[in-house]
């Protein structure tokens, strides 16, 4: 099987704090790899340097065949990313947000209005499409936050944490969604504190603590 995502020896150092410790990861294609450990183990900054947002000290990161370290700008095109807290902005509609990510793309304004249209649809946001997302429940705004990240039909997605904080409802339509990715095809890599929730979704299971 394939790999979609390739961690070699993953180093960072703060100062003289070294917050990772030669992490390896191997995620096969169209599975979901759970990254667990609790808070300051090392997970955020793993994704972060997996979607090119942190240069690492040492090590290497393939994501579908794109080296992240020398091919940034390329990889971004291969990676959607749904941090912990919604990046959306609040003062325009669901819609809005939307058609804005896919303009940024490179799309045109109608391929962006419809890849905009059709991301509400399938994460069950058509119904508050035109309302400002400064109104949407925190459950609402995590799927926004994750429509974003889809705009580009990215093979690969990763999620850090993205059920923290809400309801059993919000959390409960964020596994399906994310049951979904899967189903298409799409390969995720999750951060969770949550054991019940690697359980049901993950495929591997990696543990993280002190890097």
């Amino acid at each position: 099987m394939s790999l979609a995502v390739e961690v070699q020896g993953l180093v960072k150092y703060y100062g003289k704090v070294r917050v990772l410790d030669g992490i390896d990861l191997a995620i096969p294609s169209g599975t979901v790899m759970g990254l667990l450990g609790p808070n300051g183990a090392g997970k955020t900054t793993t994704v972060r340097i997996v979607t090119t947002l942190l240069r690492p000290s040492s090590g290497t990161v393939q994501v579908a065949g794109v080296d992240v370290l020398k091919h940034p700008a390329r990889a971004r095109t291969r990676i959607g990313l749904s941090g912990q807290y919604a990046a959306i902005d609040a003062n325009l509609s669901g819609f809005e947000n939307l058609r804005m990510v896919a303009r940024l793309y490179g799309m045109n304004h109608k391929k962006a209005t419809d890849r905009a249209t059709e991301l509400l649809s399938a994460l069950g946001l058509d119904h508050a499409a035109g309302r400002r997302a400064g109104t949407y429940s925190g459950g609402m705004a995590r799927r926004l936050d994750l429509a974003g990240a889809l705009v580009c039909r990215p093979p690969v997605v990763v999620l850090d944490e993205p059920t923290t904080g809400l309801d059993p409802r919000g959390r409960l339509d964020m596994w399906r969604v994310i049951g979904e990715l899967v189903d298409d095809g799409t390969t995720v890599l999750l951060t969770t504190q949550y054991l019940e929730e690697a359980d049901l979704l993950a495929d591997r299971i990696t543990v993280i603590d002190r890097g």
